[in-house]
């Protein structure tokens, strides 16, 4: 296809600085919703106290209210002796007994103070004796009571404008009596999705077609910022029917987001109708990555951004530059994002000239030093950023990043609580089983496929409690037990089978594959058991396909079932499930490396539990295919 350039990239600042000169960042109008409706709302006005709270005088105790003067110098051994009245007083009665010199009222916790009373006397401290009380422990003039507007006086602000409800806010609301209250309407954001390629989730996608998941995620996040997402459906590669969607949601809607075509393919119509607008495109470029092709313009002072297609991307950029001016127009302020600091794991190389934002997992080291590892780069991944923790800035004149070097990472999202149990290493099916035991157990767990040596490392450094293995000493043709340190030791897992995958109509055996200067492979990353079995296989060969890297068997069956490669390597579990060709190399153990100073805790107990011998774990490994 034939392609233009339209790209004028500039940096981050400047991108935002022009886009926000051109918006009207004001909060949008009042409007008047019940309190019930009113939770996470930004209050549009100040609430002034309209009753004092409480609003009457308040026993704090059960026991009896008197004057305080009465009871100065009751001790233990000599009490003062009060009469009592005629009255005893619940609470939401209203008292008709005056206390005068020398006599008491019984009365109940949260009960309207009588008339005269200055202080109330606990039960532990009395005893009754016909219609007397013995007091045996002077009161001071407000004891065991609160005033009426103590809490709250009348006229007072209890609330400011620019509040964000949570069921505090609600709860002082109803407590001054308030049934509704004034609220900034809520920013109406459209959500567009373009492209031919582009099918909702329940419909049926075709080759070459992918689900749109940005527009769910994009809605999802404009409504966490406390905007109101409006679906506006998917729309293809007409430039008509795009520029009557886009009119037609800039009507109804005080924001609009397009998801796809941003970059410079002469079929991407977005920028061409978007450009039409007053003033249009203000920004087309950023030095970002992932992000690149972000669009953004105005209508009118109204923001309009063009999101790149691939989901990081889409997510990364709605929240770098997106989310703080919904969040202006929500009536809500500039929120400082949380970090942490980190050291990072692995050494990661960048592109010159573009500030990267790489997604991490963040993991606890023995010495309560965060390690950062990176989650994955790839502007199309859908899950990397669902399993991150938050992320880095590379700057754009840094080319490489050394494992070890200090790291500053923005959290995504509220900080989440620890895991109870942090797994770094080789990936399994089976390993995926036993989490979901683990979560279902009610453990926080947190998995990152870092490969078999990743995850001894990470062990060693006490920056996991559990690393998945499983590595062939060639020496002794023993699993496992020979690269363990002396602070690890091994729990017994299972075994599987690694073999070649092909598709069933794949007529060359596996030996002409192997040789076969035409057949594609699929490979495993770095570092990863499957790898050193694979390199051992290939003795030095590097076919074409050599350097696709995937991180799971899973993966390695998905690209063979496609025709992205003709074989790769895989455990038998999968190759079934995926309905492929299955040539067997050999059995290998997969054992769990755990750390000596982490084997007492809870959920390393638990996980140790469910691989015991005769357990219902095991038996479900079995029907996995796995031998236990």
């Amino acid at each position: 296809m034939k392609q233009q350039q339209f790209l004028d990239v500039v940096d981050r600042d400047e991108a935002d600085r022009r886009w926000r000169s051109a918006l009207d960042l004001a909060p949008r109008p009042s409007e008047r919703v019940p309190l019930a409706a009113a939770l996470g709302r930004v209050l549009a006005a100040p609430v002034r106290a309209r009753v004092d709270v409480p609003s009457f005088d308040r026993s704090n105790m059960d026991g009896f209210a008197v004057i305080a003067r009465d009871t100065f110098g009751a001790t233990e051994e000599e009490p003062v002796r009060l009469r009592l009245n005629d009255e005893s007083l619940p609470t939401g009665v209203e008292p008709r007994v005056e206390v005068r010199p020398g006599s008491a009222t019984t009365i109940a916790t949260g009960a309207v103070m009588p008339r005269g009373a200055d202080a109330v006397v606990p039960v532990e401290l009395t005893d009754v004796d016909g219609r007397e009380i013995l007091v045996r422990g002077a009161r001071v003039p407000g004891a065991a009571l609160s005033y009426a507007g103590s809490d709250i006086a009348r006229g007072e602000t209890v609330l400011f404008a620019g509040t964000k409800l949570t069921s505090r806010e609600t709860g002082v609301l109803a407590a001054v009596g308030e049934h509704e209250v004034n609220v900034v309407r809520r920013p109406r954001v459209g959500v567009l999705s373009t492209g031919d390629e582009i099918v909702a989730p329940h419909e049926e996608a075709r080759p070459g077609q992918v689900f749109d998941s940005n527009a769910r995620a994009i809605a999802d996040a404009v409504r966490e910022l406390g905007a109101e997402p409006r679906d506006l459906g998917i729309v293809p590669d007409d430039e008509q029917r795009l520029r009557e969607a886009v009119h037609a949601g800039l009507e109804s809607c005080d924001a609009l987001l397009l998801s796809g075509g941003t970059s410079k393919g002469e079929g991407d119509v977005c920028h061409r109708v978007v450009d039409e607008l007053d003033p249009g495109i203000l920004v087309h470029g950023v030095a970002l990555k992932p992000g690149k092709p972000l669009c953004l313009a105005s209508s009118g002072g109204k923001p309009v951004a063009v999101l790149p297609g691939f989901p990081t991307s889409a997510i990364f950029t709605f929240h770098e530059l997106i989310a703080p001016v919904l969040r202006a127009m929500a009536g809500m302020a500039e929120r400082e994002r949380a970090t942490r600091q980190a050291r990072l794991a692995l050494t990661t190389r960048s592109d010159h000239g573009r500030t990267e934002l790489m997604l991490v997992g963040l993991v606890r080291g023995a010495n309560g030093e965060l390690t950062a590892f990176p989650m994955g780069k790839g502007s199309g991944s859908v899950t990397s950023f669902g399993r991150a923790d938050g992320f880095i800035r590379i700057d754009r004149s840094t080319e490489i990043v050394e494992a070890g070097s200090p790291v500053e990472v923005t959290l995504i999202g509220r900080e989440s609580e620890p895991a109870d149990l942090v797994i770094i290493g080789s990936h399994c099916v089976g390993l995926d089983a036993i989490a979901s035991r683990l979560v279902a157990g009610g453990f926080r767990v947190k998995l990152i496929a870092a490969g078999s040596r990743g995850g001894l490392e990470a062990a060693r450094r006490g920056e996991c409690d559990v690393a998945p293995i499983h590595l062939l000493d060639p020496t002794t043709g023993t699993y496992n037990s020979t690269f363990l340190s002396e602070d690890l030791y091994l729990v017994s897992g299972y075994c599987r089978v690694q073999g070649v995958v092909t598709r069933q109509d794949e007529s060359r055996s596996r030996e002409e594959l192997l040789i076969d200067p035409t057949a594609r492979m699929v490979n495993r990353e770095r570092g990863s058991g499957t790898r050193v079995l694979i390199d051992e296989l290939l003795d030095g060969r590097e076919p074409p396909g050599y350097s696709y890297d995937t991180r799971s068997h899973n993966a390695v069956a998905a690209a063979v079932a496609a025709g992205r490669a003709d074989w790769g390597v895989a455990i038998e579990t999968v190759a079934r499930d995926a309905g492929l060709a299955f040539h067997a190399l050999a059995e290998e153990h997969y054992d769990f490396a755990v750390r000596k100073d982490r084997r007492e805790r809870p959920a390393v107990q638990a996980l140790m539990e469910l691989l015991r011998e005769g357990s219902d774990l095991r038996r479900e490994l079995r029907e996995m295919g796995f031998r236990t």
